[in-house]
């Protein structure tokens, strides 16, 4: 027992014999269902553009026959635009200042603050049909 113990941890079996197909066999099952069972805890990293003239633009459908885009604007952006006005018609018009530039004409449908993984503002996702 205790050498084929030795031999599945040196991998010493020869190609295409039953205990090499074994081990494959196990490796498969743990790459597999592994992830299902097991918490890895790797989640993806909220991507945010790096230049502070930056904005990312991610496609989301179609709403009512017009094309809906999320645009992610960095939280400095938004608070050079802002002028002091915080209220939500204060970020709401410096999302639309931001963005029209870019996009044209547009409508802004809601938008939503980007946290870090301390709780603090990094970006704004904007909903925006054109």
């Amino acid at each position: 027992m205790l050498k084929t113990l030795r031999a599945y941890f040196w991998w010493t079996y020869d190609r295409g014999s039953f205990h090499y197909d074994v081990m494959v066999t196990l490796i498969l099952i743990f790459l597999f269902v592994g992830p299902r069972f097991i918490d890895f805890k790797d989640r993806p990293v909220e991507t945010v553009a790096i230049n502070s003239s930056e904005v990312l633009v991610k496609e989301a459908g179609t709403q009512d026959g017009s094309s809906l885009f999320i645009y992610q604007i960095r939280a400095d952006d938004i608070q050079k635009a802002v002028d002091g006005n915080t209220s939500d018609a204060g970020l709401r018009t410096a999302i639309v200042r931001i963005v029209e530039p870019i996009a044209g004409e547009i409508t802004l449908e809601r938008y939503e603050p980007v946290r870090d993984a301390q709780g603090h503002i990094i970006a704004y996702d904007a909903w925006i049909t054109r």
